[in-house]
């Protein structure tokens, strides 16, 4: 191999970013030839997350395939890294035995995330293949609510009385079975005779402190001690505010049992965010091999919604259908003013729920809140009315056409930036998710606001 070559090579192995195509070329041929081989090669050097990324390029019958013909490519941490609905669709072609073998390479958390996703009998035969101490371990954690800290937490940490000088510390840690470390640790923790958390130690410091000081001197305190029944999205928010690498778990009684670490707090942010944009939307996730009728299925509900509030605001448009057959202007301006109120209450109502998601507005600043966006609405409103009235006029030589539709830009711009931010914030008050039918809503509100107030207006005016 030429340096040339070899320096190609290594930038493909470690810019991580996008999809190995040379990979996924060589598997496809792989599995054209039926060629397990070449199929298991073509992923062999690739690290998990990556191999993972290439698998989910497969439509569902090459996915079967590689299932059935292959089942070595899927390592414990393989599986751990496809996505959940891949991950159901892959297990149900490899057998019990497959799925057990590669869980027990797995940490705990990552082991319960493949074993979650399991229909309840095939998690069965998996369970009853796994060795008893890891089953009960597993089953003691998916026993808790699915967006609990007890389901994702980690079982393996490192906890230490605090008489412990720094070297018994060290040596203790290497003197401890395999199975019983995590793969990767930065803190250790420091507890009492009840085994209830009581401090931390950053591994740097531990490395770096003389021998004979003891731990109780070496801890910190800990900023955040959550129990296994925490929500997981807000043990992130947690992990964010305070920036933190770990933190232990707690039960009810206060003692360790437990750790969550920065790498599942990291999926837990991304997933929330991911679910929040595709809600604005009112779409669902679609992977790459998601079928038609998986997408049809997804959205038509909400397009659904969606029929059912345009024909609110066409009923409220069939109104003023006299005043629209004299003055066909109406009908080409008004779907400029119901426009702008929903961009503008979409801006607002955006940055409401990004808020909302990072527990910015709290009873103490809400009604400042509400009051900055009903006031940037109404200068935005102001700000558009001039230039449509202008606009209007030289168009349509109308200064009473003009005055309308500067009134309702007016009306609807405050109306969008008060329902922008009054909406999500109601939905909150009603324990529902925010992102999910805000959109819907906002979008209703500023639409029939919008044609009411400026076919109202023209009508009143017009027909004097």
């Amino acid at each position: 191999m030429t340096e040339q070559s070899q320096h190609s090579k290594d930038r493909e192995q470690t810019s991580g970013v996008d999809v190995n195509v040379d990979a996924l070329a060589l598997l496809f041929d792989a599995l054209d030839k039926n060629d397990a081989g070449a199929g298991a090669a073509a992923l062999a050097d690739l690290h998990a997350a990556d191999a993972a990324d290439v698998i989910e390029q497969l439509p569902s019958d090459q996915l079967k395939q590689l299932a059935k013909t292959i089942p070595s490519v899927f390592s414990g941490e393989v599986l751990s890294e496809l996505s959940d609905d891949l991950l159901e669709d892959v297990v149900e072609d490899l057998d019990a035995k497959t799925v057990a073998d590669a869980i027990g390479e797995l940490e705990s958390d990552d082991a319960v995330q493949v074993v979650e996703d399991l229909d309840d009998d095939f998690r069965a035969e998996v369970l009853d293949e796994v060795d008893p101490k890891s089953r009960v371990a597993l089953e003691h954690s998916l026993s808790f609510n699915e967006d609990s800290v007890g389901r994702l937490m980690q079982r393996e940490f490192i906890a230490l009385p605090k008489f412990f000088t720094a070297k018994q510390a060290v040596n203790a840690i290497r003197e401890m079975p395999k199975e019983q470390l995590p793969e990767i640790f930065y803190e250790i923790y420091v507890v009492d005779p009840s085994y209830r958390p009581i401090g931390k130690i950053a591994l740097s410091a531990l490395l770096r402190a003389e021998n004979q000081v003891k731990l109780k001197d070496l801890m910190t305190d800990l900023q955040v001690l959550v129990t296994q029944e925490t929500d997981k999205e807000d043990a992130a928010y947690l992990f964010e505010k305070y920036d933190l690498p770990s933190s232990p778990v707690t039960d009810d009684f206060g003692r360790l049992v437990g750790m969550l670490t920065m790498d599942d707090m990291v999926e837990v942010m991304q997933d929330e965010h991911t679910e929040d944009l595709l809600a604005l939307a009112g779409v669902s996730e679609a992977g790459v091999g998601d079928r038609v009728l998986d997408v049809v299925l997804g959205r038509a509900p909400w397009l659904l919604v969606n029929l059912a509030t345009a024909i609110l605001a066409s009923m409220v448009i069939s109104i003023f259908e006299g005043s629209m057959e004299k003055v066909i202007a109406l009908a080409v301006l008004m779907p400029i003013v119901a426009s702008m109120g929903g961009n503008a209450a979409t801006q607002g109502l955006t940055v409401t729920v990004r808020a909302l998601a990072m527990r910015e507005i709290t009873a103490v600043n809400a009604r400042r809140i509400i009051w900055r966006e009903t006031l940037a609405g109404f200068v935005h409103g102001l700000l558009f009315a001039i230039i449509m009235a202008i606009i209007v006029l030289i168009w349509f030589q109308s200064l009473t056409l003009a005055m309308v539709i500067a009134s309702a830009m007016v009306v609807n711009h405050i109306v969008a930036g008060s329902a922008g931010v009054l909406v999500p914030l109601g939905l909150k008050r009603l324990n529902a998710d925010p992102a999910v039918a805000s959109s819907v809503f906002v979008t209703t509100v500023t639409d029939v606001v919008g044609f009411f107030v400026f076919l109202g207006l023209a009508a009143l005016v017009l027909s004097n």
